[in-house]
């Protein structure tokens, strides 16, 4: 067994538990074992088991690259601050201040790469043991030889599970090549949408104008074609798999979003509008700032203001500062003054 083999061992075990596992459960239900939709729908459970498991760091992932884009504008400002030095001495200040901002925020640039990351062991373990069943060999733990000739050789639509779209363009069948094409578009189009529910609704309208931003909308344009390439070479089996979790994403990704969104985002004043609707609003950031603006002007002192002056102008002050009168008119502090001189 080669270096990566031995690595990805005990991910290929839990693989083919995981899916030998929902296989047995979808045979025991009365689906044909040797069906390539109850392989697909094993795979999609395999795809549900991992990313249940993710779903504390993929709302980590969230909350980092929300971060990260609400403190572009002083990363900016660092990087304005030691533009043109190229000393050792500055460049060593500028990535010492860098990461103080990182550590300061509890966020860092590869954060939000984590999830993607942690699923690359698992996506070649899947492609270890497709390869592997489509030779007709066992696999290392629950997948007998008889599962995997089983596994490789299922048929959906007509087009092998083991099956690629560059190997169909030269040999066929056809049915892999539509199929491959339509997972690659689904897989594509996904990954766009999911990218762009971050960037379009959940960032707030300062963070859109900084540099992160833009490179951010460049990223969006050009990450979800990567699938273009990897499709067209990877078995249907990975493809399934890989489109099942991007659906799995953008559905998570959406919920995420509805309910913890960033505040001064879009889809943070639709969910204040959804919260006012229905009578259940709390003063977020923005309406705490508000209230405690409109506070400090209330509590502010007007300027002090003479006798004479409060006489000629009485609505200056308001009626709250103008001093008292008695019936006649005439001043009730010069009357007690005077009152109490007599008595003396």
């Amino acid at each position: 067994m080669d270096f990566l083999g031995t690595i990805l061992w005990p991910i290929r075990w839990a693989i083919e538990l995981i899916i030998v596992a929902w296989h047995y459960l979808f045979t025991a239900i009365g689906m044909d074992a040797g069906l390539g939709i109850t392989w697909v729908l094993s795979i999609v459970g395999l795809v549900v088991v991992v990313r249940s498991a993710l779903i504390p760091l993929f709302v980590r992932q969230i909350k980092s690259q929300r971060r990260m884009m609400e403190i572009s504008p002083q990363l900016k400002k660092i990087q304005d601050k030691y533009k043109g030095k190229k000393d050792q001495f500055s460049r060593e200040a500028m990535s010492r201040e860098t990461m103080a901002m990182y550590k300061n925020n509890g966020t860092s640039p590869f954060a939000s790469c984590m999830p993607i990351l942690v699923q690359m062991p698992i996506f070649f373990g899947l492609f270890s043991v497709l390869r592997n069943a489509s030779d007709d060999k066992a696999g290392v733990g629950l997948l007998t030889k008889d599962l995997a000739h089983s596994f490789a050789n299922a048929e959906i639509f007509g087009a092998p599970l083991n099956a690629t779209f560059t190997g169909a363009w030269e040999n066929g069948p056809w049915q892999v090549m539509v199929i491959a094409a339509v997972l690659v578009i689904l897989m594509t189009a996904s990954q766009f949408y999911t990218q762009l529910q971050i960037t379009s609704k959940n960032v707030s309208d300062e963070t859109k104008a900084s540099p992160m931003y833009k490179q951010q909308r460049i990223l969006l344009y050009i990450i979800p074609f990567m699938f273009v390439f990897s499709g067209v070479a990877f078995p249907l089996g990975l493809n399934f798999y890989w489109f099942t979790s991007n659906v799995w994403a953008m559905v998570q990704q959406f919920i995420i979003i509805r309910q913890m969104p960033t505040p001064g985002s879009e889809a943070y004043r639709l969910r204040q509008q959804r919260l006012a609707r229905k009578g259940k609003l709390e003063a977020g950031p923005e309406e705490e700032t508000t209230q405690a603006l409109s506070a400090n002007q209330k509590a502010q002192r007007q300027q002090p203001m003479s006798k004479k002056r409060a006489k000629k102008n009485p609505g200056a002050t308001g009626g709250s500062t103008a001093p008292k009168t008695n019936e006649s008119g005439s001043d009730d502090t010069k009357d007690s003054g005077s009152t109490g001189s007599k008595k003396s």
